[in-house]
Protein backbone atom coordinates (compact mmCIF):
# COMPACT_ATOMS: atom_id res chain seq x y z
CA UNK A 1 0.00 0.00 0.00
CA UNK A 2 2.62 2.37 0.62
CA UNK A 3 4.69 1.60 -2.75
CA UNK A 4 1.43 3.35 -4.00
CA UNK A 5 1.49 6.62 -2.37
CA UNK A 6 2.35 8.99 -4.44
CA UNK A 7 5.21 11.80 -4.12
CA UNK A 8 2.81 14.87 -3.12
CA UNK A 9 0.37 12.54 -0.63
CA UNK A 10 3.60 11.24 0.89
CA UNK A 11 4.58 15.26 1.76
CA UNK A 12 1.21 15.51 3.05
CA UNK A 13 1.71 12.57 5.04
CA UNK A 14 4.66 13.92 6.73
CA UNK A 15 3.94 17.09 7.47
CA UNK A 16 0.91 15.77 9.19
CA UNK A 17 3.30 13.29 11.31
CA UNK A 18 5.54 16.02 11.87
CA UNK A 19 2.32 18.38 13.25
CA UNK A 20 1.17 15.56 15.17
CA UNK A 21 4.36 15.38 16.96
CA UNK A 22 4.62 19.18 17.02
CA UNK A 23 0.91 19.54 18.71
CA UNK A 24 2.03 16.73 21.15
CA UNK A 25 4.94 18.64 22.37
CA UNK A 26 2.65 21.78 22.98
CA UNK A 27 0.30 19.64 25.11
CA UNK A 28 3.79 18.22 27.33
CA UNK A 29 4.75 21.77 28.39
CA UNK A 30 2.22 21.64 30.91
CA UNK A 31 5.73 20.70 33.05
CA UNK A 32 7.22 24.58 31.29
CA UNK A 33 3.79 25.71 32.47
CA UNK A 34 3.93 24.25 36.15
CA UNK A 35 7.69 25.36 36.33
CA UNK A 36 6.06 28.99 35.71
CA UNK A 37 3.34 28.78 38.63
CA UNK A 38 6.10 27.36 41.60
CA UNK A 39 5.94 30.81 43.36
CA UNK A 40 2.49 31.64 42.73
CA UNK A 41 0.61 28.42 43.95
CA UNK A 42 3.61 27.08 46.53
CA UNK A 43 4.30 28.76 49.81
CA UNK A 44 6.24 26.59 51.53
CA UNK A 45 9.67 24.41 51.02
CA UNK A 46 7.23 21.46 51.17
CA UNK A 47 4.42 22.55 48.36
CA UNK A 48 7.60 23.35 46.19
CA UNK A 49 9.04 20.31 46.60
CA UNK A 50 5.58 18.54 45.77
CA UNK A 51 5.39 20.44 42.62
CA UNK A 52 9.18 20.37 41.13
CA UNK A 53 8.61 16.49 42.03
CA UNK A 54 5.64 16.23 40.44
CA UNK A 55 7.01 17.61 37.18
CA UNK A 56 10.45 16.28 37.57
CA UNK A 57 8.95 12.88 36.64
CA UNK A 58 7.88 14.36 33.45
CA UNK A 59 10.02 17.03 32.22
CA UNK A 60 12.40 14.99 30.08
CA UNK A 61 9.46 14.28 27.90
CA UNK A 62 8.89 17.38 26.66
CA UNK A 63 12.36 17.88 25.91
CA UNK A 64 12.73 14.35 23.85
CA UNK A 65 9.57 15.18 22.57
CA UNK A 66 11.04 18.53 21.03
CA UNK A 67 13.86 16.72 19.81
CA UNK A 68 12.20 14.33 18.21
CA UNK A 69 9.94 16.95 16.65
CA UNK A 70 13.35 18.21 14.72
CA UNK A 71 14.57 15.22 13.92
CA UNK A 72 11.24 14.33 12.12
CA UNK A 73 11.47 17.74 10.49
CA UNK A 74 15.44 16.81 9.57
CA UNK A 75 14.46 13.56 7.99
CA UNK A 76 11.67 14.62 5.79
CA UNK A 77 12.16 18.49 5.19
CA UNK A 78 15.70 18.60 5.57
CA UNK A 79 15.69 22.13 3.80
CA UNK A 80 13.67 23.79 5.92
CA UNK A 81 15.89 22.40 8.72
CA UNK A 82 18.99 23.85 7.08
CA UNK A 83 17.79 26.70 6.25
CA UNK A 84 16.01 27.58 9.86
CA UNK A 85 18.25 26.00 12.08
CA UNK A 86 21.18 27.25 9.84
CA UNK A 87 19.65 30.83 9.38
CA UNK A 88 17.54 31.61 12.67
CA UNK A 89 20.16 30.37 14.92
CA UNK A 90 20.13 32.71 18.27
CA UNK A 91 16.61 32.15 18.47
CA UNK A 92 17.38 28.28 18.52
CA UNK A 93 20.21 28.61 20.22
CA UNK A 94 18.11 30.85 23.33
CA UNK A 95 15.24 28.28 23.42
CA UNK A 96 17.86 25.69 23.54
CA UNK A 97 19.79 27.76 26.62
CA UNK A 98 16.44 27.51 28.31
CA UNK A 99 16.13 23.92 28.21
CA UNK A 100 19.78 22.87 28.82
CA UNK A 101 19.42 25.31 32.65
CA UNK A 102 15.97 23.21 33.06
CA UNK A 103 17.80 19.72 32.77
CA UNK A 104 20.34 21.28 35.43
CA UNK A 105 17.79 22.71 37.69
CA UNK A 106 16.29 19.13 38.07
CA UNK A 107 19.82 17.90 38.49
CA UNK A 108 20.97 20.35 41.29
CA UNK A 109 18.72 21.82 42.80
CA UNK A 110 18.50 19.51 46.33
CA UNK A 111 22.20 18.55 45.67
CA UNK A 112 23.83 18.82 49.54
CA UNK A 113 26.38 20.56 47.77
CA UNK A 114 24.55 23.24 45.92
CA UNK A 115 26.38 26.24 46.24
CA UNK A 116 23.57 28.47 44.65
CA UNK A 117 20.87 27.79 46.52
CA UNK A 118 17.58 26.15 45.62
CA UNK A 119 16.37 29.52 44.53
CA UNK A 120 18.29 30.16 41.55
CA UNK A 121 17.51 27.30 40.33
CA UNK A 122 13.68 27.44 40.87
CA UNK A 123 14.60 30.66 38.99
CA UNK A 124 16.32 28.23 35.92
CA UNK A 125 12.94 26.55 35.79
CA UNK A 126 10.53 29.82 35.84
CA UNK A 127 12.80 31.00 32.26
CA UNK A 128 12.51 27.85 30.46
CA UNK A 129 8.95 27.80 31.99
CA UNK A 130 8.36 31.48 30.06
CA UNK A 131 11.18 32.56 27.94
CA UNK A 132 11.32 29.15 26.05
CA UNK A 133 8.01 28.94 25.57
CA UNK A 134 7.68 32.24 24.23
CA UNK A 135 10.45 32.10 21.77
CA UNK A 136 9.17 28.75 20.31
CA UNK A 137 5.50 30.06 20.23
CA UNK A 138 7.54 33.59 18.18
CA UNK A 139 9.06 30.99 16.07
CA UNK A 140 5.97 29.51 15.30
CA UNK A 141 4.48 32.51 14.34
CA UNK A 142 7.02 32.81 11.93
CA UNK A 143 5.33 30.15 9.66
CA UNK A 144 2.63 32.90 9.00
CA UNK A 145 4.46 35.91 9.47
CA UNK A 146 7.85 34.99 7.39
CA UNK A 147 11.34 35.30 8.06
CA UNK A 148 14.23 36.95 7.01
CA UNK A 149 16.17 34.55 4.52
CA UNK A 150 17.15 34.59 0.77
CA UNK A 151 18.34 30.91 -0.52
CA UNK A 152 20.66 31.29 -3.75
CA UNK A 153 20.73 28.21 -6.70
CA UNK A 154 22.50 25.57 -4.29
CA UNK A 155 20.27 26.14 -1.33
CA UNK A 156 22.77 28.18 0.58
CA UNK A 157 21.03 30.51 2.83
CA UNK A 158 21.66 33.93 4.24
CA UNK A 159 20.03 35.83 6.88
CA UNK A 160 19.27 39.13 6.42
CA UNK A 161 18.54 39.95 10.14
CA UNK A 162 21.68 40.58 12.42
CA UNK A 163 19.44 39.01 15.03
CA UNK A 164 19.26 35.70 13.44
CA UNK A 165 15.64 34.81 14.26
CA UNK A 166 15.06 36.74 17.32
CA UNK A 167 14.27 39.24 15.33
CA UNK A 168 10.10 37.41 15.07
CA UNK A 169 10.03 38.61 18.82
CA UNK A 170 11.80 41.75 19.01
CA UNK A 171 11.43 44.32 16.08
CA UNK A 172 8.42 46.71 15.80
CA UNK A 173 6.23 45.52 13.57
CA UNK A 174 3.13 44.06 12.80
CA UNK A 175 4.54 40.42 12.19
CA UNK A 176 6.38 40.91 15.73
CA UNK A 177 3.49 41.81 17.59
CA UNK A 178 1.17 38.55 15.72
CA UNK A 179 4.68 36.33 16.66
CA UNK A 180 4.43 37.41 20.43
CA UNK A 181 1.04 36.88 20.65
CA UNK A 182 1.33 33.51 19.55
CA UNK A 183 4.08 33.12 22.40
CA UNK A 184 2.08 34.66 25.26
CA UNK A 185 -0.99 32.11 24.13
CA UNK A 186 1.38 29.40 24.49
CA UNK A 187 2.71 30.39 27.54
CA UNK A 188 -0.49 30.99 29.32
CA UNK A 189 -1.94 27.82 28.05
CA UNK A 190 1.16 26.35 29.55
CA UNK A 191 0.09 28.03 32.58
CA UNK A 192 -3.48 26.65 32.19
CA UNK A 193 -2.15 23.12 32.03
CA UNK A 194 0.51 23.56 34.06
CA UNK A 195 -2.34 23.95 37.13
CA UNK A 196 -4.38 21.62 36.02
CA UNK A 197 -1.37 18.62 35.56
CA UNK A 198 -0.67 19.61 39.90
CA UNK A 199 -4.08 19.31 40.65
CA UNK A 200 -4.60 15.79 38.85
CA UNK A 201 -0.93 14.37 39.65
CA UNK A 202 -0.44 15.68 43.34
CA UNK A 203 -2.34 14.29 46.49
CA UNK A 204 -3.94 17.86 47.55
CA UNK A 205 -5.54 15.89 50.65
CA UNK A 206 -1.73 16.92 52.13
CA UNK A 207 -1.78 20.16 51.22
CA UNK A 208 -5.02 21.79 51.16
CA UNK A 209 -4.30 25.02 51.07
CA UNK A 210 -2.79 24.60 47.39
CA UNK A 211 -5.68 23.46 45.77
CA UNK A 212 -7.45 26.55 45.63
CA UNK A 213 -4.48 28.70 44.78
CA UNK A 214 -3.76 26.23 41.68
CA UNK A 215 -7.49 25.90 40.74
CA UNK A 216 -7.57 30.02 40.33
CA UNK A 217 -4.23 30.02 38.74
CA UNK A 218 -5.98 27.82 36.42
CA UNK A 219 -8.82 29.97 35.69
CA UNK A 220 -7.08 33.55 35.60
CA UNK A 221 -4.59 32.05 32.93
CA UNK A 222 -7.07 30.69 30.41
CA UNK A 223 -8.65 34.33 31.14
CA UNK A 224 -5.56 35.67 30.19
CA UNK A 225 -4.62 33.80 26.97
CA UNK A 226 -7.94 34.76 25.22
CA UNK A 227 -7.40 37.93 24.18
CA UNK A 228 -4.13 36.43 22.33
CA UNK A 229 -5.86 33.80 20.96
CA UNK A 230 -8.42 36.27 19.56
CA UNK A 231 -5.94 38.52 18.39
CA UNK A 232 -4.74 35.08 16.36
CA UNK A 233 -7.45 34.05 15.06
CA UNK A 234 -8.93 37.67 13.77
CA UNK A 235 -5.29 37.92 12.21
CA UNK A 236 -5.71 34.61 10.56
CA UNK A 237 -9.22 35.51 9.25
CA UNK A 238 -7.99 39.04 7.59
CA UNK A 239 -4.52 39.07 6.88
CA UNK A 240 -2.88 38.66 3.58
CA UNK A 241 -0.84 35.17 2.99
CA UNK A 242 2.01 33.77 1.04
CA UNK A 243 0.26 31.20 -1.59
CA UNK A 244 1.36 29.32 -4.80
CA UNK A 245 -0.38 30.89 -7.75
CA UNK A 246 0.72 28.73 -10.42
CA UNK A 247 2.04 25.49 -11.74
CA UNK A 248 5.23 26.53 -11.70
CA UNK A 249 5.44 26.79 -7.88
CA UNK A 250 5.45 30.86 -7.77
CA UNK A 251 4.58 32.10 -4.55
CA UNK A 252 2.97 35.86 -4.25
CA UNK A 253 1.27 37.26 -1.56
CA UNK A 254 -2.69 36.57 -1.46
CA UNK A 255 -5.68 38.21 0.41
CA UNK A 256 -7.24 36.35 2.70
CA UNK A 257 -4.72 33.23 2.26
CA UNK A 258 -5.53 31.63 6.28
CA UNK A 259 -9.28 32.01 5.91
CA UNK A 260 -9.59 30.17 2.40
CA UNK A 261 -7.07 27.32 3.50
CA UNK A 262 -10.14 27.19 6.66
CA UNK A 263 -12.58 27.53 3.75
CA UNK A 264 -10.76 24.61 1.62
CA UNK A 265 -10.08 22.53 4.71
CA UNK A 266 -13.72 23.00 6.88
CA UNK A 267 -12.00 20.10 8.90
CA UNK A 268 -8.99 22.27 10.12
CA UNK A 269 -11.51 25.56 11.57
CA UNK A 270 -13.20 22.16 13.28
CA UNK A 271 -10.50 20.64 15.25
CA UNK A 272 -9.56 24.68 15.67
CA UNK A 273 -13.31 25.08 17.72
CA UNK A 274 -13.45 21.42 19.31
CA UNK A 275 -9.41 21.90 20.89
CA UNK A 276 -11.07 25.88 21.79
CA UNK A 277 -14.22 24.06 23.26
CA UNK A 278 -12.35 21.48 25.27
CA UNK A 279 -9.59 23.62 26.39
CA UNK A 280 -11.94 26.13 27.96
CA UNK A 281 -14.19 23.23 29.33
CA UNK A 282 -11.00 21.35 31.38
CA UNK A 283 -9.95 25.09 32.28
CA UNK A 284 -14.22 25.59 33.79
CA UNK A 285 -14.21 21.72 34.90
CA UNK A 286 -11.01 22.54 37.20
CA UNK A 287 -11.47 25.63 38.47
CA UNK A 288 -15.29 25.93 39.12
CA UNK A 289 -15.48 22.25 40.85
CA UNK A 290 -13.94 19.53 42.77
CA UNK A 291 -12.82 17.79 39.39
CA UNK A 292 -8.83 16.64 38.95
CA UNK A 293 -9.28 15.62 35.42
CA UNK A 294 -9.52 18.56 33.51
CA UNK A 295 -6.00 18.12 32.46
CA UNK A 296 -7.38 15.26 29.73
CA UNK A 297 -9.93 17.54 28.25
CA UNK A 298 -7.09 20.72 28.12
CA UNK A 299 -4.64 18.09 27.00
CA UNK A 300 -6.60 17.24 24.06
CA UNK A 301 -7.69 20.58 22.90
CA UNK A 302 -4.20 21.48 23.02
CA UNK A 303 -3.56 19.04 20.63
CA UNK A 304 -6.23 19.52 18.83
CA UNK A 305 -5.15 23.75 18.74
CA UNK A 306 -1.98 22.40 17.60
CA UNK A 307 -2.54 20.46 14.85
CA UNK A 308 -4.42 23.51 13.02
CA UNK A 309 -1.59 25.95 13.78
CA UNK A 310 0.84 23.64 11.93
CA UNK A 311 -1.46 22.41 9.58
CA UNK A 312 -3.10 25.72 8.47
CA UNK A 313 0.56 27.45 6.79
CA UNK A 314 1.14 24.30 4.46
CA UNK A 315 -1.85 22.84 3.35
CA UNK A 316 -3.44 24.17 0.55
CA UNK A 317 -0.85 25.07 -1.56
CA UNK A 318 1.03 27.47 0.87
CA UNK A 319 4.53 28.13 1.78
CA UNK A 320 4.93 26.51 5.53
CA UNK A 321 8.28 29.01 5.90
CA UNK A 322 7.75 31.87 3.95
CA UNK A 323 10.68 34.35 3.32
CA UNK A 324 9.77 38.18 3.80
CA UNK A 325 12.50 39.54 1.60
CA UNK A 326 12.44 37.30 -1.85
CA UNK A 327 8.69 35.43 -2.24
CA UNK A 328 10.43 32.44 -4.07
CA UNK A 329 12.99 31.67 -1.53
CA UNK A 330 10.01 30.24 0.59
CA UNK A 331 9.43 27.03 1.33
CA UNK A 332 6.64 24.18 0.77
CA UNK A 333 5.96 20.95 1.63
CA UNK A 334 6.82 20.20 -2.31
CA UNK A 335 10.30 21.83 -2.35
CA UNK A 336 11.76 21.61 0.97
CA UNK A 337 10.70 17.46 1.36
CA UNK A 338 13.31 14.40 1.16
CA UNK A 339 13.11 12.22 -1.86
CA UNK A 340 10.23 9.85 -2.60
CA UNK A 341 12.68 7.06 -1.79
CA UNK A 342 13.33 8.55 2.14
CA UNK A 343 9.69 9.35 2.36
CA UNK A 344 8.11 5.43 1.94
CA UNK A 345 11.43 3.98 3.90
CA UNK A 346 10.50 6.16 6.54
CA UNK A 347 6.88 5.66 6.04
CA UNK A 348 7.53 2.15 6.76
CA UNK A 349 9.33 2.86 9.87
CA UNK A 350 6.42 4.85 11.05
CA UNK A 351 4.27 1.66 11.16
CA UNK A 352 5.86 1.17 14.48
CA UNK A 353 4.61 4.10 15.94
CA UNK A 354 1.50 2.69 17.79
CA UNK A 355 3.66 0.81 19.33
CA UNK A 356 6.14 3.34 21.03
CA UNK A 357 2.82 5.39 22.10
CA UNK A 358 1.26 2.45 23.45
CA UNK A 359 4.31 1.70 25.50
CA UNK A 360 4.04 5.71 26.61
CA UNK A 361 0.96 5.67 27.79
CA UNK A 362 1.64 2.55 29.71
CA UNK A 363 4.66 3.74 31.45
CA UNK A 364 2.46 7.26 31.87
CA UNK A 365 -0.39 5.47 33.55
CA UNK A 366 2.47 3.61 35.86
CA UNK A 367 3.98 6.04 36.83
CA UNK A 368 0.77 8.32 37.60
CA UNK A 369 -1.47 5.39 39.07
CA UNK A 370 -0.30 6.55 42.73
CA UNK A 371 -0.24 10.84 43.14
CA UNK A 372 2.96 12.48 44.72
CA UNK A 373 2.70 12.78 48.67
CA UNK A 374 5.12 14.28 50.93
CA UNK A 375 6.63 11.43 51.69
CA UNK A 376 8.02 11.22 47.91
CA UNK A 377 9.72 14.78 48.89
CA UNK A 378 11.78 12.94 51.57
CA UNK A 379 14.98 11.42 51.02
CA UNK A 380 14.11 9.06 48.66
CA UNK A 381 13.03 12.40 45.72
CA UNK A 382 14.77 12.32 42.59
CA UNK A 383 14.35 16.27 42.67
Amino acid sequence: MIEQLDYPTLQHLWWLLCSVVGALFLFLTFVQGGQSLLWQVARTQTEKDLVINSLGRKWELTFTTLVLFGGALFASFPKFYSTSFGGAYWVWIAILFTFIVQAVSYEFRKKPWNIFGSLVYEGFLFINGVVGILLIGAAVGTFYTGSNFQLDSNNFVTWTHPLRGLEAALSLSFSSVFNIAMGLFLVFNARTLGAMYLLNNIEMGEVPEMEPRLRQACWQNLVLSLPFCLLIVVSLLFMPGYGIVDDRGTVAMVSFKYFQNLIANPWLLLLLLAGLALLVLGAWKTAKSSETRGIWFGGLGTVLIGLTVLLLPAYNNTPFYPSKVDLQSSLTIYNASSSPYTLKVMTYVALGIPFVLAYIAYVWWAMNRRKIKIEDTGDRAAY
